[in-house]
């Protein structure tokens, strides 16, 4: 089973069945904050939905398709982690997130996306990390912008948000640029 160390307080692993009942109990409790920037909270109905999910995604971690770890933070699942894709043949991951609201304002989702950037470059061989989030998510904006990722534009109409249509600001980091962010 794939686990990283992140620091000593926050681990990402691959998910497994046993976080379903972790990810529906935030969920359950926190389905309209979350609601705001992704669709399928509204969906997750129970820990079935849960199951079905970690399910798929680890036939799609066997087809190195995508991978998919759960964010433990002191040891407790505070959110969720993925390369959402993992194309070998355009060297690229796109790598997306969410956490609870217990988890957030202590540097967890930054600290995670980096340990997943530099798995990305420097075990898989990537040569392009991407990430997508709503224009007005500004939260995962600044996600992006602290990681020294390049706004490549803005796409339009991109995602419908239970009701509410958003555009997506596409962020990308490539090898070469965070080389050069190394030196600077």
């Amino acid at each position: 089973m794939f686990t990283k160390i992140v620091n000593q307080d926050i681990q990402l692993a691959l998910v497994e069945p046993s976080f379903a009942r972790h990810y529906y109990a935030i969920v359950k409790s926190e389905r309209d904050d979350l609601g705001q920037w992704l669709a399928w909270p509204r969906h997750a109905d129970s820990e079935a939905f849960f199951a079905a999910f970690i399910q798929k995604a680890l036939h799609d971690y066997a087809d190195g398709k995508a991978m998919t770890c759960a964010i433990l933070y002191r040891g407790k699942v505070v959110g969720n982690i993925s390369y959402n894709s993992i194309s070998h043949a355009l060297k690229k991951v796109e790598i997306g997130y969410w956490l609870s609201q217990e988890g957030r304002g202590k540097g967890i989702v930054t600290q995670s996306v980096s340990c997943l950037i530099d798995y990305a470059f420097d075990v898989l061989g990537m040569e392009k990390v991407q990430i997508s989030a709503a224009v007005d998510n500004q939260p995962s904006r600044k996600v992006c912008e602290r990681l020294g990722f390049k706004l490549e534009g803005i796409v339009t109409r991109n995602e419908n948000l239970n009701g509410r249509v958003v555009d997506h600001a596409i962020y990308g980091l490539t090898s070469l640029n965070r080389l050069q962010g190394q030196r600077d």
